[in-house]
């Protein structure tokens, strides 16, 4: 028979987690472990690991948030075993995210005469998909009654996030991207009417371009399209890709009609975790009208013993992002996202006059709220004396901590290279003037130190959010 001292397990109990045997065991990583193992050193040890990880609030790549009040974080510790998708076992969860679907409805000006419909969804490409998909079987529906073909749908966009060109090769669906030139960073009613035919299921517009953070002009591609229905017949809905500029221009620039105020526009998608400040996990879709959603991509469950309407790619989800959506809407309102926002375009603006300053870069974007989104992109300028490329440029910021990508601009301009950065809730003026410090520090650095081989894009890494 075994015999068990109290002394041992007082002795183990007492242990530093770095004094504990578990922490002198290499852990398992590409091999299921056969043992249980102290919670607490198992932890320490992921924590250790995410250090390598990037500072999230010096990542001035990325659209998404990467702060949240404390309050957001208690609501998802509350949330964190409920299901999305389980209406009829957490009703009132649904019940919030039926009224987020009417906030944001108002906010983006659906017609009192119209019957919106929304979802929620992980977030804005899965938002762009069930959009693109309802404008496909729409066309296609169209189509089939008067008799034509549907075998060679194509769709016409500008400069697009990798989303939809996913969504064109999982349809088989021909994506007609408007090339970015160098005099127009984005689509143009001209060079949008160049691409369309009759196989065309529809236009998608990007209010806030992935590469410069401008907004394409809906308006004036609406009109657009209303003259070649009147002029050639051709009649084509437009879908909003407002990931960042859907919970931007309501706020700063009301006046801008990008949203349902033009009879064209048929859907809208944004991200809840872009602009919209939620957790990430969380984005939007809406239809004009209930008819504007086919029939047959629409699922129905069992709700409080009645029928719920359903339509998304995925099933199980969590709901903390959507509830904390719904806080943030309480929380801020129309006052709370202005200042939020107008704060993070001052210091946008103040970081694009800070690097204009230096003589050495054009400023492609300057974070005017009248035409993008909080950002700003720039590019060298063609007689920059220096012995760098941006490339480089990026990968020594990365040395401090700071993620700016650097990237070639898509076909037609890819010669041009430029860096991009996104401004969020966070990143104040204080941060900025520290992040233009080490800007000024890193030129300083190349006037003493000869590139001798400038860095590729693929050599320098880092994600643009381009795709």
């Amino acid at each position: 028979m075994a015999l068990y001292q109290r002394k041992d397990i007082r002795d183990n109990l007492e242990d530093s987690i770095f004094g504990s045997r578990d922490s002198e065991i290499r852990m398992p990583k590409y091999r299921f472990p056969k043992t249980e193992s102290d919670p607490k050193v198992i932890l320490e040890v992921l924590k250790d690991e995410l250090f390598l990880d990037g500072n999230a609030r010096q990542n001035l790549a990325t659209f998404c948030q990467t702060f949240e009040e404390q309050e957001v974080h208690e609501i998802m510790d509350l949330s964190i075993n409920k299901n999305m998708i389980d209406k009829d076992e957490y009703p009132q969860t649904a019940a919030i995210e039926e009224r987020c679907v009417h906030m944001i409805a108002d906010l983006w000006h659906a017609p009192e005469s119209k019957n919106t419909v929304g979802t929620s969804t992980v977030g804005s490409s899965e938002a762009c998909m069930l959009g693109g998909l309802a404008m496909y079987w729409r066309w296609r529906e169209k189509r089939e009654k008067e008799g034509k073909d549907t075998s060679r749908p194509n769709l016409v966009t500008g400069p697009v996030q990798v989303c939809w060109e996913k969504f064109c090769r999982y349809w088989d669906i021909e994506l007609r991207e408007v090339p970015m030139e160098r005099e127009s960073l984005a689509m143009t009613p001209g060079t949008m009417l160049e691409h369309i035919d009759e196989n065309t299921i529809g236009v998608v517009a990007t209010f806030g371009l992935t590469f410069t953070g401008k907004y394409e002009p809906v308006k004036a591609l609406c009109d657009a399209l209303d003259q070649l229905s009147g002029e050639k017949g051709i009649d084509l809905d437009l879908h909003v890709d407002a990931a960042s500029g859907g919970f931007l221009a309501p706020f700063c620039a009301p006046d801008i009609p990008w949203d349902f105020q033009n009879p064209r526009v048929k859907s809208i998608s944004a991200s809840g975790h872009k602009f919209g400040l939620a957790p990430l996990g969380c984005g939007w879709v809406l239809w004009r009208d209930r008819g504007d959603l086919p029939k047959r991509l629409v699922f129905h469950v069992n709700y409080l013993g009645g029928d719920m309407a359903v339509f998304q790619l995925n099933f199980s989800r969590p709901a903390g992002q959507v509830i904390s959506q719904y806080y943030e809407f309480l929380r801020l309102g129309y006052e709370g996202y202005r200042k939020i926002h107008m704060n993070c375009y001052r210091t946008a603006q103040y970081l694009a006059a800070s690097i204009e300053k230096t003589g050495l870069f054009d400023i492609l974007y300057d974070a005017n709220p009248e035409k993008g989104i909080p950002a700003l992109a720039w590019a060298l300028k063609k007689d920059a004396k220096v012995n760098f490329n941006l490339y480089d440029f990026a990968d020594k910021l990365r040395s401090r901590g700071w993620q700016v990508p650097a990237y070639s601009l898509p076909k037609d301009a890819q010669d041009v290279v430029v860096q991009r950065i996104l401004v969020r809730q966070g990143f104040g003026l204080d941060m900025a003037e520290l992040f233009m410090e080490d800007f000024r520090r890193t030129l300083t650095f190349f006037e003493g130190h000869e590139v001798v081989t400038p860095l590729t894009q693929r050599e320098a890494g880092g994600f643009n959010h381009a795709g």
